[in-house]
């Protein structure tokens, strides 16, 4: 490997280090249901695709959803055994 090979590793590999603590508190405020810097924006287009699918956003539809989507992967890789 050439020294332009070990430069983009070790850079790659500090910027995930130095992304990983904001992005995971970013994340940790979304699925918490918090108030995040994109919320003014997407906050309305969540609520109108809600109201166009006819979901509610309750921890019953999450899990649920949950649920939901376990047992399409279960079905999807039930045949490959």
């Amino acid at each position: 490997m050439s020294v332009f090979d070990w430069v983009q590793i070790i850079l790659y590999v500090v910027i995930l280090i130095a992304l990983a603590k904001p992005l995971g508190s970013f994340m940790a405020r979304v699925f918490n249901g918090e108030r995040n810097f994109l919320s003014p924006v997407m906050a309305p287009v969540e609520r109108f695709t809600y109201r166009l699918l006819g979901t509610r956003r309750t921890r019953d539809e999450l899990e649920k959803y949950a649920v939901a989507v376990l047992l399409l992967a279960l079905l999807v890789w039930l045949p490959c055994f």
